[in-house]
């Protein structure tokens, strides 16, 4: 597991910062580059000293993480199972084991564990010093 995090940490760096070059014993595969979160709107990094966080999640078979959001970029990696999230304005979207994804950034939503076994996420927030990663609807 502990490998696993490392590699996810590798694949936080832009793809040309990679120090790890692909060699036969080495193998290199971009899990997610974008600029943008899951519904298309950009990223932004906040201001203040920065601060990195990874979180390993887990949620039930038919949990629900509750409204909320985050004020600051983040990205996670869909372990195990299937989360359904969902906003506001009624957009949703799947994200199945395998899959990587940019986090919507300050608009609220809420994940839910559609499936029938444990949604296990691993996330990282890009954040700042003294700033909340999630902020519960109010």
């Amino acid at each position: 597991m502990r490998g696993f995090i490392w590699a996810i940490c590798l694949l936080c760096l832009p793809l040309h910062a990679l120090a790890l070059e692909e060699t036969a014993a080495v193998k290199v595969a971009p899990l997610l580059k974008t600029d943008k979160s899951w519904n298309g709107k950009s990223l932004a990094y906040p201001a203040g000293d920065a601060e990195i966080t990874g979180l390993m999640i887990e949620i039930a078979p038919g949990g629900e993480t509750g409204w909320h959001l985050h004020p600051v970029p983040s990205f996670g990696v869909i372990l195990e199972g299937t989360l359904e999230v969902a906003l506001k304005d009624g957009q949703t979207r799947r994200f199945q084991a395998g899959e990587a994804i940019a986090e919507v950034v300050d608009t609220l939503h809420n994940g839910r564990n559609i499936g029938t076994t444990p949604v296990r996420i691993v996330v990282f927030y890009a954040g700042a010093g003294g700033k909340a990663l999630t902020d519960k609807e109010p």
